[in-house]
């Protein structure tokens, strides 16, 4: 079940708590006591006035604010890594109400390179994170691992090579490239091990986003199950507020603390 639905439904399930023991139960419990009236309430209402406030902070903070998020895979290589802990600005994009995700306040729209959060098409219990690439209205064409974007091939610079490690596939090595989208510039990774035909042109609908994992040979993205509607947008990756070794034996990987998403 969505972490945010948990803290609507406790929202609602204490406030109606409160509410109704105001409404029916607290004069008639401080007329039984007396002048102990006020000393005491029953359990479950003192853990609901307590927690009330608390979670109704969380929840506004969580549905407009800034999102915490987790990085379970490695699709975003070398930008994110597995473990890293990611903070989401839920914002960038609009206003949006929570648990339905209806946009009631325009602010922005996501732009090409930026990283972003969304509920993934397919199962929108998910949620993913990918880089955008195509925008509503974009003609796009992945052909010998190479990428355009409305005619123009996306510039590419070598930057090395980059070992990294893949859940259930060992150690891998791919070239690290410098992409430069716009006015975006990021690393990529092209594994020439990988020799899977993956060419493909096709036009962004309005209203739909075209992403795409940093690690481009390792992700799950719009090549595969294609478009992002915009209602599924749910904000934009800034910062990296802890990081955890999940491969090579764990521990605190105390360098990428406190950096910015790029």
């Amino acid at each position: 079940m969505d972490f945010s639905l948990i803290l609507f439904l406790f929202l609602v399930v204490s406030g109606l708590i409160i509410l109704v023991y105001r409404q029916f139960f607290e004069k008639r419990r401080n007329a039984s006591l007396g002048s102990q009236s006020g000393r005491s309430q029953p359990v479950i209402v003192e853990y609901a006035r307590a927690l009330f406030p608390v979670v109704l902070v969380v929840f506004l903070l969580r549905s407009f604010i800034v999102e915490p998020f987790r990085i379970p895979s490695g699709s975003m290589l070398s930008t994110l890594h597995i473990g890293d802990f990611i903070l989401v600005n839920k914002f960038k994009y609009g206003i949006r109400l929570p648990i339905i995700n209806t946009k009631v306040f325009p602010i922005d729209s996501p732009a090409r390179g930026d990283v972003m959060v969304f509920k993934y098409p397919k199962d929108p219990k998910l949620n993913f994170i990918k880089r955008v690439i195509g925008l509503p209205g974009d003609t796009l064409k992945y052909e010998n691992k190479e990428l355009y974007i409305n005619g123009e091939k996306v510039a590419t610079e070598a930057d090395g090579e980059y070992v990294f490690e893949q859940k259930n596939m060992g150690g891998q090595t791919a070239r690290q490239l410098i992409e430069t989208i716009d006015d975006s510039s990021h690393h990529i990774l092209v594994n020439d091990n990988v020799t899977r035909s993956l060419n493909m042109e096709v036009s962004v609908p309005q209203g739909h986003y075209f992403v795409m994992g940093d690690n481009r040979d390792h992700s799950n993205d719009s090549r595969y199950w294609r478009f992002v509607p915009e209602d599924h947008v749910v904000g934009q990756a800034f910062f990296i507020w802890f990081s955890w070794k999940s491969l090579s034996g764990g521990g605190v990987d105390w360098g990428r603390i406190g950096t910015s998403i790029q």
